[in-house]
């Protein structure tokens, strides 16, 4: 029993353009023709290859990589390993894809925010919205965790607000005394710790600039003022609390 190209083509689910492909790449070998030379004669085995490379290709190999189990002997493990690995990663960010989607379809979520923000940004203005994207891809999921974790609490709702709302033009008593309101709450006394995800110095120095670009951006000069200020005061007090513990 043999078949004519367009035979074995549709029998295993094909072309004839991808038949006569495979031929010329070497992973179909060529068959007998009939005695005419010129129509081709494809027998069983030829149509076992064809499902084969079908059922490879399907499973995520490349025709090169099928190619290689051929001779690979000891190597085929390690290619399916290593697609297993990659539909792995491929599943789990579809997953984080449905997830996120899941969280935009709820009412009141915004796409201006990471997703695990949405029901905390309500009282966020823009340049605060904007900050946190940035974090979100500067910085890992634990450090985010725990800054929505702050977020969600707002213990100190009057004091936002008042950084929020503070003039351009705030005079120097303003700017400190909101300083001086801040100043537990930032710093070593009471704020989070970011951690990025930096893994090389590089990319540690590129994440701390993007940072301070972003808050030049984002934040009049004033309100930036009253962060040094604050952190400057929080930095003095727990100067002061660790010369008291140690005396």
């Amino acid at each position: 029993m043999s078949w004519s190209t367009r035979e074995v083509a549709e029998l295993s689910g094909t072309t004839v353009k991808t038949v006569r492909y495979y031929h010329q790449v070497g992973l179909l070998d060529e068959p007998d023709r009939e005695p005419n030379g010129y129509n081709k004669r494809y027998e069983v085995r030829h149509l076992t290859r064809l499902l084969q490379i079908k059922r490879l290709t399907g499973l995520g190999l490349s025709l090169a990589q099928v190619a290689e189990l051929g001779t690979a002997g000891d190597e085929r493990p390690s290619v399916f390993r290593e697609i297993d690995a990659e539909l792995e990663a491929t599943v789990e960010r579809i997953q984080g894809i449905r997830q996120e989607l899941a969280a935009l379809s709820r009412p009141g979520a915004t796409p201006d925010v990471p997703a695990t923000f949405h029901d905390v940004a309500r009282p966020l203005r823009d340049n605060d919205r904007a900050l946190l994207t940035i974090y979100a891809q500067l910085f890992t999921a634990e450090s985010m965790d725990a800054l929505r974790a702050v977020l969600a609490v707002n213990p100190h709702e009057a004091i936002d607000e008042a950084f929020r709302d503070l003039p351009a033009d705030a005079d120097e008593a303003t700017r400190q005394v909101l300083a001086e309101r801040m100043a537990p709450f930032v710093g070593a006394n009471g704020s989070v710790t970011l951690e990025p995800k930096a893994t090389t110095p590089r990319q540690a120095e590129a994440a701390r600039n993007a940072v301070g670009q972003a808050l030049q951006a984002l934040y009049s000069s004033a309100q930036l003022d009253v962060l040094r200020r604050a952190h400057e005061l929080s930095e003095a007090g727990a100067e002061v609390q660790v010369v008291a513990e140690d005396s």
